[in-house]
């Protein structure tokens, strides 16, 4: 759970990865033979095959965790000093007011998204929903103390402490994809030996249109290829029974099809069977707002089979 809080905790926005780049290059030198950082920022950590004499070269798997989280990016601080700011990734607007963030300008300061008061609202404003145009940053500083700090192009992301709800549930930031990333390295941690080169790839810019998986697949030229991504637990208030994709606690979703990926269906079949072989509580998952890596994986060279 250590190294999950840690993966957690570290920042790194799509395109601003270094800082979480390096957490995961030093946990895959420890569990693969040979780690490298492409052009890109991608991290692939390589575990050979167990290698016999006369064979034909092993089959190659990728397995794919993105890295980065959804954050935001300064683009005006105006003349109180509040900052403005694009969003990097997918937000819902109406969750964001109020949250506790931090800016890593020159160095890390906290701030908290505000936007106009309830109070002095008309109307007609409260009926409408929040826009991120509408939002800023409130940092507790005048423009130009901010501004010996803060630079438009400098990130932003969300201030959520690593917390256990209970033995088996918790709550942190960049969950999605950092528990991928962890899954994947604690799956290299039991592997003793393999007949395939495993290529475990931390990917960045998944958040902003697959970027990463894109180029590292092309680079590792995969038979197989597998990403591990989070999916949405439904079992909320509000939700009617056919809504129902996947639980909380329902166990491991294998994805059927996505917005990017209809899965390969012998591969989908192979994780079934592994699962019940292995007493796996498992679940499918048809989620057709959202995508993974396995869609650029999939359409990579003249095409890999690739499920999520």
């Amino acid at each position: 759970m250590n190294l999950l809080k840690k993966l957690c905790e570290t920042p790194g926005i799509s395109g601003y990865e270094e800082r979480i780049q390096k957490v995961i290059k030093e946990e895959l030198e420890k569990v693969t033979d040979e780690v490298k950082i492409d052009k890109l920022g991608n991290v692939i950590g390589i575990k050979k095959a167990k290698k016999l004499s006369g064979e034909s070269p092993p089959k190659k798997v990728m397995v794919a965790a993105h890295m980065d989280e959804i954050g935001f990016m300064v683009s005006f601080i105006d003349k109180e000093g509040f900052i403005r700011f694009a969003p990097v990734g997918g937000f819902d607007p109406k969750t964001l007011i109020a949250q506790r963030v931090v800016v890593h300008g020159m160095k890390d300061i906290g701030g908290v998204i505000g936007t106009k008061p309830i109070h002095i609202l008309s109307e007609e404003e409260r009926k409408k929903l929040p826009k991120i145009k509408d939002l800023f940053i409130d940092v507790g500083l005048k423009k130009d103390e901010v501004s010996k700090i803060v630079k438009p192009g400098d990130f932003v992301t969300l201030d959520r402490n690593f917390m256990e709800l209970n033995k088996k549930i918790i709550t942190a930031k960049a969950l999605d994809d950092r528990a991928g990333v962890y899954v994947m390295i604690e799956a290299l941690k039991r592997i003793k030996d393999c007949y395939v080169d495993i290529y475990a790839v931390a990917t960045v810019q998944e958040e902003v249109g697959l970027r990463g998986a894109t180029v590292s697949s092309f680079a590792v030229e995969p038979d197989v290829g597998i990403a591990l991504d989070v999916t949405i637990a439904s079992d909320i208030p509000g939700t009617k029974e056919e809504e129902v994709a996947t639980t909380l606690g329902g166990g491991t979703a294998i994805s059927l099809m996505d917005s990017h990926t209809i899965s390969n269906k012998k591969l989908v079949d192979f994780l079934r069977k592994i699962a019940e072989e292995n007493k796996i509580k498992y679940q499918t998952d048809i989620l057709l707002g959202g995508g993974t890596d396995a869609g650029a994986i999939q359409r990579s060279k003249s095409g890999v089979p690739a499920c999520t």
